[in-house]
């Protein structure tokens, strides 16, 4: 028996950048490029608007195809509901109060449904974004998934991997880079 094919988003974090500035590091050049080795062929490739995203896509050895600015949107007062550096567990316990971080994960739930949908049966899409943004994505799909084993929040160059049937997503994982 051979499994359906279904689309598959990987949303990956932007990877070193300088602390006082926009742009990647040579380390993060070095980094983005060895994981993107790994990663395969996508279909389309998003980044947010911020500069360290798009560069990641690029030194991954991706052409990025658009932009978007939700990508970028961590989501006013968010901060104030949770410690997003602590991982999904810790955004899906701020979903869970139905204020700011509920409505950021909707939003960038949305968005990642629209892409699905936009996706062939067996296409696969690369977006490269934020710590926290990308956590936000997954809790809004998956909001009572178990992500206490997932750990702290994507580091550079980590990400959720997603599969969709329609825009319903149907599993995600963690990847982590060593």
């Amino acid at each position: 028996m051979h499994p359906i094919a279904m689309p598959v988003i990987e949303h990956r974090r932007h990877s070193w950048r300088h602390p006082d500035g926009k742009h990647l590091t040579q380390e993060g050049v070095d980094l983005a490029r060895r994981v993107g080795e790994t990663m395969g062929k996508f279909d389309i490739v998003i980044t947010s608007d911020l500069p360290r995203a798009f560069q990641t896509a690029i030194a991954m050895g991706y052409a990025v195809d658009s932009q978007a600015k939700t990508l970028a949107k961590f989501g006013k007062g968010v901060e104030t509901e949770i410690e997003w550096e602590k991982g999904a567990a810790e955004v899906q316990r701020g979903y869970a109060l139905g204020k700011r971080t509920a409505k950021a994960c909707r939003r960038q739930a949305k968005l990642l449904r629209q892409i699905a949908l936009a996706l062939p049966p067996e296409g696969r899409a690369l977006l490269v974004s934020h710590g926290g943004v990308i956590e936000q994505g997954v809790v809004g799909l998956l909001p009572e998934y178990d992500y206490s084993a997932w750990g702290p929040a994507c580091e550079r160059c980590e990400g959720i991997r997603m599969v969709f049937e329609g825009d319903i997503c149907v599993s995600a994982e963690i990847l982590r880079v060593s």
